[in-house]
């Protein structure tokens, strides 16, 4: 009796392992394999980058914010916008002889890639791609109300902005990341600002601040 027992209990044994191994094999073979999210934070950086529109020094404020998965990988959106003032040439001006300055922003899919996330020091790697766009505005009250209605020669474009930072762990839930991006434009149309003129290398710093 006991000798029967015993021989079920190994059938049983080697039938398992046979299906579990039918089971695998049956799993379709693939060249990418994604694991499944093991851990997740979020966490938010305000940026700011300095770079050349239009052959001006041009400073940009910024942020965004994201999910932040199996401490790699963040998904969110963000944005930037100019906060010094650039000139309009007086041939581009939509009002002839107005004090008019231009204004540049974009904004969208925020992307970033965190290299060994733990350690103090390490890298991350971003992408911004979205929309821009450019205005024409008077740079003081005074004309502001000589001038109601006048043309901002508004002009919406694409932007990809790829950048590379070095990332400094100052606490469990802060961040210090200087780097450098480069930021191209397409399909700008706007008087005397084509890509050409949008497009440039910038250098920045980004406080991150989260759940990391």
């Amino acid at each position: 009796m006991k000798k029967h027992f015993t021989i079920m209990l190994l059938l049983t044994a080697a039938g398992n392992l046979f299906a579990q191994q039918e089971t695998t094999e049956q799993q379709p073979q693939t060249v990418f394999s994604f694991k499944s999210i093991q851990s997740s934070g979020f966490y938010g950086a305000l940026t700011n980058a300095s770079t050349s529109i239009n052959g001006e020094y041009a400073n940009l404020g910024g942020l965004y914010l994201g999910y932040f998965i199996n401490q790699r990988l963040l998904i969110g959106v963000g944005g930037a916008a100019t906060n010094t003032s650039l000139r309009v040439p007086e041939a581009n001006k939509t009002i002839s002889g107005a004090d008019l300055r231009y204004q540049y922003g974009h904004f969208g899919l925020m992307t970033e890639y965190v290299v060994n996330s733990n350690k103090k020091v390490h890298f991350a790697f971003n992408l911004l791609s979205g929309a821009g766009f450019t205005a024409q505005y008077l740079d003081n009250d005074r004309d502001e109300k000589r001038y109601k209605n006048y043309s901002h020669d508004t002009d919406f474009f694409v932007v990809l902005e790829p950048g590379a930072q070095v990332e400094i762990n100052l606490t469990k839930w802060m961040r210090l990341s200087p780097g450098i991006s480069y930021r191209q434009t397409i399909g700008s149309n706007a008087k005397g600002l084509g890509d050409s003129d949008l497009s440039n290398v910038s250098g920045n710093v980004a406080l991150k601040l989260g759940r990391f």
